[in-house]
């Protein structure tokens, strides 16, 4: 399946912001808590608030540095 180009920005961000959330809060959670009983329903309610933080920044964030890029790249 193909998907426009015109949505390139905003997958982008959506992807980066889950996959970067999934890692990051499992880490942390590793670092911090250890592995623990109910590690899971932790990891996720753990994932949600720093999905919920992430995206919007993301959306932010992904197309500020995309214009910086275009300026200072040849």
């Amino acid at each position: 399946m193909k998907i426009k180009r015109k949505f390139y920005g905003i997958l982008f961000a959506l992807l980066i912001s889950i996959i970067m959330s999934l890692i990051m809060s499992f880490v942390l959670l590793i670092i911090n808590v250890g592995w623990v009983p109910h590690f899971f329903i932790i990891w996720l309610k753990s994932f949600g608030i720093s999905l919920a933080v992430a995206l919007p920044i993301s959306f932010i964030i992904v197309p500020l540095i995309r214009k910086l890029l275009d300026r200072i790249t040849y």
